[in-house]
């Protein structure tokens, strides 16, 4: 259940969360409350399998996944902050949730969080198909947004400009294509994934400013990493 949970959240809070509802949600409390509901059926739908107590588990993540985010609603209404507020505001944001998702395995008997690790390393070989699911998800919408926080926050030092990201698309089939390279050993294929958008790119990237190439560079070299790093992780699933 670990895993469907883990899986539940990047679905509902990444991939159901498309942008007019993000800008909605950081504004109106009736933004949250559509958004939570939309996590809340997934969380729900996911848990739904397991039987047993599998609701109280679906409850209680959907009841903290509404109260963290409103208690964010006065930040992220209010006024951009400078610096790499956005940043610290994100990662405490995804902790948050993370937190309540194990809490309430661990309430309801699924987990136990001094071998929290192991038991998850042994779901994901258990059911390794729901391992590889959970990667390519969270190489899609969940890595994109990452990226675009964490190299903001410490290349530019402010929050991300979600407009000018036109090419999160792109970027996933990217990850895809990569992580699957990794995942079946041929390495060699991986600068060949790589080298095509970036190729595309540089007459673009000829009339930018120097801030503005390490900007598009950190965010390439990121999404790359990111992809093999989560290739090599899940190849030793077997």
């Amino acid at each position: 259940m670990i895993t469907s949970m883990l899986l539940a959240h990047l679905v509902g809070d990444y991939v159901l969360q498309w942008d007019s509802l993000a800008m909605w949600k950081a504004k109106a409390i009736e933004g949250i409350l559509v958004h939570c509901l939309v996590v809340s059926a997934v969380t729900f739908l996911f848990a739904w399998p397991f039987g047993g107590d599998w609701w109280h588990v679906a409850l209680a993540i959907s009841v903290g996944h509404l109260m963290i985010d409103a208690v964010q609603l006065p930040i992220t209404s209010g006024r951009p902050r400078p610096g790499m507020f956005a940043l610290l505001r994100f990662t405490a944001d995804q902790i948050a949730h993370f937190i309540v998702i194990f809490g309430a395995l661990s309430w309801a008997g699924h987990l136990d969080l001094g071998q929290m690790g192991s038991m998850m390393l042994a779901e994901m070989e258990a059911r390794p198909q729901l391992a590889y699911l959970t990667g390519y998800i969270a190489l899609a919408m969940p890595a994109w947004v990452m990226v675009e926080f964490v190299i903001y926050g410490l290349v530019r030092g402010s929050a991300p400009d979600f407009s000018r990201a036109t090419n999160k698309y792109v970027g996933s089939m990217e990850r895809w294509l990569i992580m699957t390279c990794v995942l079946l050993g041929q390495y060699l294929l991986v600068p060949l994934v790589a080298a095509p958008r970036f190729l595309f790119e540089k007459p673009r990237l000829n009339d930018q400013d120097q801030p503005e190439i390490n900007l598009y560079v950190a965010k390439l070299l990121a999404s790359f990493l990111l992809a093999i790093g989560c290739g090599l992780a899940l190849r030793q699933l077997g």
